[in-house]
């Protein structure tokens, strides 16, 4: 096995073997690496003898405030057949040979790999990795439990029938309430950041700034896309209500932000924008349609019931794994990272 170390502004390759691998992420894509720009960012890619690429991995690189050390962090990765060892044991060397040019104390990955899946869990423990217990919070860098729809060879009636009736009639309310969808760009941010806004004071999510959604917007192209749904209420104006953000990449994609107003709540827009954005998948030949991730699988959580109803299914990934190259740079960080959340 031959490795070679990827320049982001030359990953062309790269793109095109993470795309068009099954188990490829748009996070472990270039693209990611310029949305994320305030880490570093490089790739790996591993070659048998004949040239044929056996796997990638896109690394993003963190400096820990106030101490000499980076952080490695591969977000869903590495891409690769996962039950293929020395392909994995040839990209996690390669990470900690570069990771030495940053004076890098550990890595981390989160591979979306089945928590049953036990060969992959002997591969990822003889490479020196402790997998992390799984918790109900959003408390690792990716959430371990997902909601996904499976669209493989199915067409937008099927998928529309394998929704639960009730789900079927709110889109069905949202087009008879005349509610219309449009498909924006990064020149919408501002309206999509005001109703995120607005979700975030009324759930509690995590609210990033109107330029971080423009730049997702941008740096992905047409690969992303803002959907706005309006209403026009009888003898009013039009207004936005409800909005979301997908990306495709290779045969996956994700609905990745979504925010709504607390008015004309009774329209459903939220179903219908998730239908629209489901129509989408299906057209560009998605194999999967991924909700991203809910807290807990409960019937009694609100989140995991609305995203389940669309005939999707639950999968639950073996969490995020750390090997460590510098134990005792390891301790030190995690106490001084304690040591400033307290004084935050």
């Amino acid at each position: 096995m031959k490795t070679e170390i990827i320049n982001i502004d030359g990953a062309g390759e790269f793109d095109s073997f993470v795309a068009s691998h099954p188990s490829g992420h748009f996070m472990q894509s270039s693209l990611w690496g310029k949305v994320k720009d305030d880490w570093g960012w490089f790739g790996i890619i591993c070659r048998d003898d004949g040239g044929e690429i056996k796997g990638a991995m896109a690394v993003l690189v963190r400096k820990i405030s106030k101490l000499p050390y980076h952080l490695l962090y591969a977000p869903r990765g590495p891409v690769c057949d996962l039950h293929d060892k020395e392909t994995f044991d040839a990209l996690m060397d390669a990470a900690e040979k570069e990771g030495r040019k940053y004076n890098a104390y550990a890595i981390k990955i989160d591979k979306d790999a089945d928590t049953n899946d036990e060969k992959y869990r002997k591969i990822v423990t003889s490479a020196g990795f402790k997998i992390n217990p799984v918790t109900d919070a959003f408390k690792g860098f990716q959430c371990a439990r997902v909601i996904r729809i499976d669209l493989e060879g199915k067409s937008e009636d099927e998928v529309f029938a394998s929704f639960d009736s009730g789900h079927r009639r709110k889109v069905r309310v949202a087009l008879k309430n005349n509610v219309e969808i449009e498909i924006a760009g990064s020149e919408k941010a501002d309206l999509f950041y005001d109703m995120m806004k607005e979700t975030t004071e009324r759930d509690g999510f995590e609210l990033r700034s109107a330029a971080y959604f423009a730049k997702i917007l941008d740096i992905f192209g047409d690969k992303a896309r803002l959907y706005i749904a309006y209403y026009t209420p009888e003898g009013g104006e039009r207004t936005a209500i409800a909005g979301a953000i997908s990306l495709v990449y290779g045969d996956k994609l994700w609905y990745f932000y979504g925010a709504s107003r607390n008015i004309h709540r009774n329209t459903m827009p939220n179903y219908f924008l998730q239908w629209e954005m489901i129509k989408w998948a299906v057209e560009c030949g998605c194999r999967i349609y991924d909700f991203r991730g809910v807290t807990r699988f409960d019937e009694d959580d609100g989140l995991y019931r609305f995203k389940m109803k669309f005939g999707a299914y639950k999968e639950e990934f073996m969490g995020e794994m750390e090997r460590v190259y510098k134990p005792a740079a390891a301790i030190l960080v995690d106490k001084t990272q304690e040591i400033m959340k307290k004084l935050r």
